[in-house]
């Protein structure tokens, strides 16, 4: 078996590293809005904030990693995401909740960044590794689920405001980061798959491979964040659980949304992708069912777990699918088109996650998500169905 080369390993490392200001963000940020929000409708903003962001800054992240290459533009916006987190601590200290609020959205420069470590993973190794690699390096969020809840416990009480001390140590994981991508090497080319000639994106949108992949990994993600964002306020503020139990449900499920990345590529090959995504989707509305039945420690923790395994098998199943849709040198803008979609649909689920919560509940909350799901089994089978 081939091992995969030195740049997946870094990109997973770092990746465990700097995506842990998702697990804290989605832990905290509906906590300290919660606080801070001068009304409770907009609680769950900071954790819609990172979202928009997200999808704000992919196509500037993506645009300089065009220009200057994948490890300089590692470079520039890890020093950025430093001061971000210092900024987001010093407006909790000043209980900004705007300023917090400006602080998670530039944060989604951070997240957008790291969302482009699969695609460097996948240009570092062959075709035949490429669902490999994409999987090893997302399995650096199991790692990220335990760093930033743990991270945000323990800096709580650092400093006279509680959290403030979380984004603190949040930079000191930043720090680490930029560390490991200073060893980074940026994936080589063939020079004449570089420069060939590119097709306008208004051809390759018209691929139904481009279509099955972007819906995947869009609904996937948006329902994963709808019912995500929603957890914490849900369980904590107006189920009482304890924050030690929120925390636990919340880790839990990041893990899960990373864990299964070690079968991922095996899976793959013993069912194929579209078998893949179609799990993902019975795994997301099983996790309604058990959500819907009950608000106890149990039920949360569960369906937050198969939320999590429903996430997985999607995405993965769509990012090994994407590059399939097009050549070496149309990689960034279908990369930024993509994500693009993916995050902006995600930040419209997040934003609305809190209003939703607060005005229909929990219940209906889930109950909302399913046509979505329906539409999108709808697709993904009739896509297999036809391949086969």
């Amino acid at each position: 078996m081939k091992s995969l080369p030195r740049n997946v390993w870094i990109l997973t490392i770092s990746q465990a590293l700097l995506l842990s200001v998702s697990s804290l963000v989605v832990f905290v940020g509906g906590l300290v809005g919660t606080n801070l929000a001068p009304v409770e409708n907009l609680a769950t903003l900071p954790v819609a904030s990172i979202v928009v962001g997200t999808a704000a800054t992919i196509p500037p992240v993506t645009l300089l990693m065009n220009t200057i290459g994948r490890r300089r533009s590692f470079f520039v916006i890890g020093i950025f995401s430093i001061l971000v987190a210092f900024l987001a601590a010093y407006a909790i200290t000043i209980s900004s909740f705007y300023l917090f609020c400006l602080s998670t959205f530039l944060l989604g420069t951070t997240y957008s960044c790291v969302m482009q470590f699969r695609f460097a993973a996948m240009e570092s190794v062959s075709e035949d590794l490429i669902p490999k690699a994409a999987s090893m390096v997302l399995i650096g969020g199991i790692a990220a689920a335990f760093l930033g809840p743990e991270i945000a416990v323990f800096g709580k009480d650092l400093t006279e405001v509680e959290f403030a001390g979380s984004f603190m140590m949040l930079a000191g994981l930043f720090v680490l980061g930029l560390i490991f991508l200073l060893a980074f090497k940026n994936p080589v080319f063939q020079e004449a798959d570089i420069k060939s000639p590119q097709r306008p994106l208004k051809e390759i949108v018209k691929q139904r491979t481009f279509w099955v992949a972007l819906l995947s990994a869009t609904i996937g993600y948006a329902v994963m964040s709808f019912i995500m964002t929603a957890t914490p306020v849900s369980m904590h503020v107006m189920d009482g659980h304890s924050l030690g139990h929120t925390k636990w449900v919340i880790q839990s499920h990041i893990i899960a949304m990373f864990l299964p990345s070690l079968i991922a590529a095996w899976v793959i090959k013993k069912l194929g992708i579209g078998k893949m995504m179609l799990a993902g989707l019975i795994a997301y509305l099983i996790c309604i069912a058990i959500a819907f039945v009950g608000n106890q420690l149990g039920n949360y923790w569960v369906s937050l777990v198969l939320l999590g395994v429903g996430w997985n098998f999607l995405f993965i199943g769509a990012t090994t699918l994407l590059p399939q849709s097009y050549h070496p040198s149309e990689r960034f803008k279908v990369q930024a088109l993509n994500d693009f979609v993916i995050f902006g649909v995600q930040a419209v689920a997040s934003l609305s996650a809190g209003w939703f919560i607060f005005a229909v509940g929990w219940q209906n909350l889930l109950l909302l998500t399913i046509p979505f799901i329906v539409f999108q089994f709808i697709v993904v089978g009739k896509w297999n169905a036809d391949k086969a």
